[in-house]
């Protein structure tokens, strides 16, 4: 995901020189880019990401856990008003990144390399005030005479020339206008408001606020002693220590707080390093660990052992350990839904789609138990009990894209293609591709099947879907008239 850094780097790159008691900068960007805009752009930016970048990570344990974490900052974030959407990269560097409309990121990397779940959150706190401040659309909309597909092709310009840092710079350069040490001087401002804004987001979401500057101080350390491969986040946030003495100068007056680390934090680290590398040298690693009694988490690491053990098809010794961390920890939604694929590795779908019964039961609202569930009854050939689940989760999740796909493949299993295509309709449009919905709703008229009552509903979905079209592209012509207007003016 080197192209969203770099993106990010060169829109927001700063010197760190940072400031306390600074004033409020205020929602400037509104006559700039309404939030509409904004949104369009973080859509089309996140399609892309999706469907065309392979480090783009669809786990949905990971996904849960880290949209979780960000609901719990953006909750007491007073102008965090935007949906957002938190989303993993497998990445190995250390860092995050935030993008227009609500979209934010974060490598891999920097949940293995975090001692705690508040160094996460005090990262995440300063993406999201990059958002809520609108900072990253403040900075597009300087840029003259661009309507929203041109901003977003920013993103996807980089994209294709991530391989090669400076095609990519020129192709920001091709793109962008104005002077680069006025931008500069512009950024230095937003890092400041940041870091202000995502201090107190950290503060009131109770996490330690100490964090921030450990986490920084490490960074700072580790960036000396590698200079030539400091880690990505000193690259797209430079750390001084006038930045980590400001932060410490606002901690030093907050009361002491003990602050645990969740035990999905401890399972979601443990489940990223399981899958790095060869499993076999992945079981080893957590081995060590657990013998040499090394572990910031037993129970992470036993997990971490099991998923290890399961990816090298020992199945046998991988039950053991699942059967060891319920011992030890008692029962979790990740814990079971681990057990249940352990199952069905071994081949025994039917016991991995009974333990998932009684795990759904217990956990009803764990949306990737219900997702396996479903997928095990599809592997079983139980289509119509499948598509009943999803039917029920349809209505609890409606913008669930997830589900529709699910829908999808139960659909064209059952000959009911007027139905499939209708579900990926509704998968691709809440995934942010209009066109593609459209596609899907003229291949489901097409499809011979279905009573008129559900034609009905697909002509009627496809007429909002090209009202909706046309308004896009008349807000993006719109945008882009009013640009060149204030620009000649």
């Amino acid at each position: 995901m080197r192209f969203v850094c770099l993106f990010v780097s060169l829109l927001l790159a700063v010197p760190a020189a940072l400031a306390q008691g600074l004033p409020e900068l205020g929602d400037a960007s509104g006559a700039v880019l309404s939030p509409q805009m904004e949104r369009s752009i973080g859509e089309a930016a996140m399609r892309d990401i999706r469907f065309r970048d392979p480090s783009y990570l669809d786990d949905p344990e990971l996904a849960d856990y880290i949209n979780s974490l960000g609901r719990r900052l953006t909750a007491v974030n007073p102008d965090a008003r935007l949906d957002f959407e938190f989303f993993m990269v497998r990445d190995n560097t250390i860092n995050a990144f935030a993008m227009p409309g609500g979209f934010v990121g974060v490598h891999t990397g920097l949940l293995l390399a975090a001692q705690s779940e508040s160094e996460v959150a005090s990262v995440l706190s300063h993406e999201i005030a990059h958002v809520t401040q609108h900072h990253i659309a403040r900075m597009l909309g300087k840029q003259a005479q661009m309507s929203v597909p041109t901003l977003a092709a920013l993103v996807v310009a980089v994209l294709a020339a991530r391989a090669n840092p400076q095609v990519a710079q020129g192709a920001l350069a091709a793109i962008t206008a104005g002077n680069i040490q006025s931008q500069l001087n512009y950024t230095r401002d937003f890092e400041r408001e940041a870091d202000r804004v995502g201090y107190q987001t950290l503060e009131r979401s109770g996490f330690d606020v100490h964090a921030m500057s450990r986490f920084f101080e490490r960074l700072q350390k580790f960036g000396r002693l590698y200079e030539n491969n400091a880690p990505a986040y000193l690259r797209t946030h430079p750390v001084t220590s006038e930045r980590i003495a400001d932060i410490q100068n606002r901690a030093q007056d907050a009361p002491y707080r003990q602050t645990l680390d969740s035990m999905e934090f401890q399972l979601a680290r443990a489940k990223i390093k399981a899958e790095e590398g060869s499993p076999r040298d992945a079981f080893a690693w957590f081995e060590d660990q657990i013998s040499a009694r090394r572990f910031a988490s037993e129970a992470g690491a036993r997990y971490g052992l099991a998923a290890a053990l399961a990816r090298s098809h020992e199945f046998a010794r991988a039950e053991a350990a699942v059967a060891e961390l319920r011992s030890l920890a008692g029962s979790h939604p990740m814990v079971e839904l681990l057990a249940a694929r352990i199952k069905a590795g071994a081949g025994d779908v039917k016991s991995a789609r009974d333990l998932l019964t009684a795990a759904v039961a217990r956990y009803p609202n764990y949306r990737p138990l219900r997702y396996a569930q479903v997928d095990y009854l599809q592997a079983l050939g139980q289509h119509p009990e499948a598509v009943g689940n999803l039917a029920e989760l349809v209505k609890t999740y409606p913008r669930d894209a997830r589900l529709f796909d699910l829908q999808a493949k139960s659909y064209a299993a059952m000959g009911k293609g007027l139905l499939q295509h209708q579900a990926l309709a509704e998968s691709y449009m809440l995934q942010g591709a209009l066109g593609a919905a459209i596609e899907q709703l003229q291949l489901a008229q097409k499809s011979g099947d279905g009573d008129f009552y559900q034609l009905s509903s697909v002509e009627a979905r496809l007429r909002q879907l090209r009202v909706l079209q046309m308004e896009q592209r008349k807000r993006e012509g719109a945008a882009g008239s009013e640009r060149r207007g204030r620009e000649q003016g």
